[in-house]
């Protein structure tokens, strides 16, 4: 998401404007990225990645119920799975971030198809849940990688005014992923069976391995890169305080916070047992509103991308409205006499939530405008840790009161018992937007 550091005989003097909608400033010594047909090639080898790592990311979703089988797990163990990935993929931004900055996208997106593959591989031949919970750490760990990498590939090509739909574009190709998941590997899971379908998808990283390695340039020509000898090197210490320190890093983690944990919660693991078990859907007929969901985050990412690649203005407003309506609408959906909802009213906060991932990438936005272009990993990662540390808090909450309002020795949960569990999202999200009130300000004091 941003540029390398300069080498010594070539300063890079550019640092980012503090919205998309102003130019850059005067003094600029290299040309600003170009676009144009090279950009979008490099993009898209990057954002091959990031859909193999949403696959992988999202494998779980559609296998929930299987792994409880297989593992002879209850709902805090499987929770376990999806809450360590998830905590991973949180701890490694700031690292993932540090070392975009230092040495480019390429490599960081080399170790993380490696990493991704080995794990999933892993978790294809675990028999018990120790062994699987390892590899999914080590999943999270490659997955992490990925997203910053393709930001920074797309900051260096593209045009400033242009960033925001290229990473609403970045996640609508995510989705793609998602939509892999739930329409392929859902069927491929009760047809071939855990071991061959997990199997595959680890052998997937092979091909696109060998396509980052050959095709993949992550700048223009004549850019300067990462690691070049004199090039400078800030303390990471300092390189980390000073990112922390803007205050739209902190705003761009809790609007990624807030945004984002609600359709990730639902599409990473409880989306499926929510729908089947508490609202006796079949399987089929859950993989089919779990496949909406996903269209409505590419729905939701087109239409956002276009409206932020005009006017920087309309983020905030997007950000609350969508923590609005998801409140709202969960609201009218649990509290639905007797916890079984009719079945428009599932579909229709099913396409809420469908809003929740592109009104995340608002978070990155704000980071990227307000930081320099020598620091724009590192403050891309903080504020990438948000959604996912959410995540995390409301996959968690979600497991331990489900289990605690289950009898002992059943092993289905209720649809009372669902309903409850639901309600956990509103700590997390009435959290998230006093923060992001209280930063409003202060990024507005700033920017006057």
């Amino acid at each position: 998401m941003t540029a390398e550091p300069a080498s010594s005989t070539r300063p890079l003097s550019v640092p980012a404007p503090r919205s998309t909608a102003e130019p850059a400033p005067p003094g600029t010594t290299v040309p600003p990225p170009p676009g144009g047909r090279a950009a979008w090639l490099a993009w898209s080898v990057g954002v091959s990645v990031y859909i193999l790592a949403v696959i992988h990311r999202t494998s779980l979703g559609v296998a929930g119920l299987d792994a409880a089988d297989r593992f002879s797990i209850g709902a805090s163990a499987l929770s376990t799975f999806s809450i360590l990935q998830v905590l991973v993929y949180a701890a490694m931004q700031i690292p993932v971030g540090l070392l975009v900055d230092r040495f480019g996208p390429r490599r960081v997106l080399l170790l993380g198809v490696l990493l991704l593959s080995a794990g999933q591989l892993a978790f294809a031949f675990s028999s018990s849940f120790g062994p699987a919970l390892a590899s999914r750490a080590v999943l999270g760990c490659g997955d992490a990688m990925t997203f910053i990498s393709v930001l920074r590939i797309a900051a260096r090509w593209f045009p400033a005014a242009k960033n925001p739909f290229v990473a609403q574009l970045t996640g609508l190709a995510g989705m793609g992923g998602n939509l892999v998941t739930t329409v392929v590997l859902a069927q491929a899971l009760h047809s071939e069976g855990w071991t061959p379908t997990f199997t595959t998808i680890a052998l997937l990283g092979v091909a696109v391995f060998a396509l980052v390695a050959l095709f993949l340039q992550e700048a223009p020509a004549g850019a300067p890169h990462p690691g070049a000898e004199g090039a400078p090197r800030p303390a990471v210490g300092r390189q980390i305080r000073q990112s922390w320190q803007e205050p739209g890093t902190r705003l761009g983690l809790w609007v990624h916070f807030t945004t984002q944990f609600p359709g990730n919660a639902f599409g990473l693991l409880w989306g499926l047992p929510y729908l089947v078990e508490a609202q006796g859907l079949s399987r089929a007929e859950a993989g089919g509103l779990l496949t909406l969901l996903v269209l409505s985050n590419m729905a939701f990412g087109l239409l956002f991308g276009r409206v932020l690649s005009r006017t920087a203005r309309a983020r905030m407003p997007i950000v609350l409205t969508v923590i609005a309506v998801t409140a709202v609408g969960w609201a009218i959906t649990l509290a639905w006499p007797g916890g079984h909802p009719p079945l428009w009213l599932v579909v229709g906060i099913i396409l809420v939530m469908g809003s929740n991932g592109p009104a995340s990438l608002v978070g990155l936005d704000y980071a990227r405008s307000h930081n320099p272009v020598e620091r724009l990993g590192t403050a891309s990662g903080i504020a990438n840790m948000g959604g996912f540390i959410g995540t995390m808090i409301t996959l968690f909450g979600i497991g331990v009161v489900l289990d605690a309002l289950t009898p002992a020795g059943t092993d289905t949960y209720s649809a009372a018992a669902f309903r409850w569990a639901f309600c956990w999202q509103y700590a997390p999200l009435a959290l998230g937007t006093a923060m992001i009130l209280r930063l409003r300000r202060k990024v507005a004091a700033g920017a006057s």
